[in-house]
């Protein structure tokens, strides 16, 4: 800080650099990262990356039946849900901290 209590611009401008490399590095960690997320008592089962992305979905035999094909795909969405709400939960864990960062850089309206 300068004297006077105003913020040294180079050192927010450095930090704000961080701060987006960071963001940036936990971003390309979560699209390589894949959760896994199942329904029917793993009948059905999808994996998303932690960005969210679906990367494949596997369905027993079991699970198909022509009558029926309505619970197969609840069963499908189930486990798409399941699988994302894993990915969100890795993304607030990897990108809440650096997101509450933000807030504590002086000058910064976070």
């Amino acid at each position: 800080m300068i004297p006077g209590g105003q913020p040294n611009m180079q050192e927010l401008l450095m930090q704000a650099q961080k701060m987006q490399q960071d963001l940036a590095a936990a971003q390309q960690e979560l699209a390589e990262t894949s959760v896994e997320g199942s329904a029917g008592g793993g009948l059905v089962r999808a994996t998303v990356t932690g960005a969210g992305e679906i990367q494949g979905l596997v369905i027993d035999p079991k699970a198909v039946d022509p009558e029926d094909t309505e619970t197969l795909a609840d069963l499908v969405l189930a486990a798409i849900r399941d699988a994302n709400a894993t990915a969100q939960k890795m993304q607030q864990q990897k990108l809440g901290p650096l997101a509450e960062g933000l807030g504590g850089v002086p000058g910064l309206p976070f």
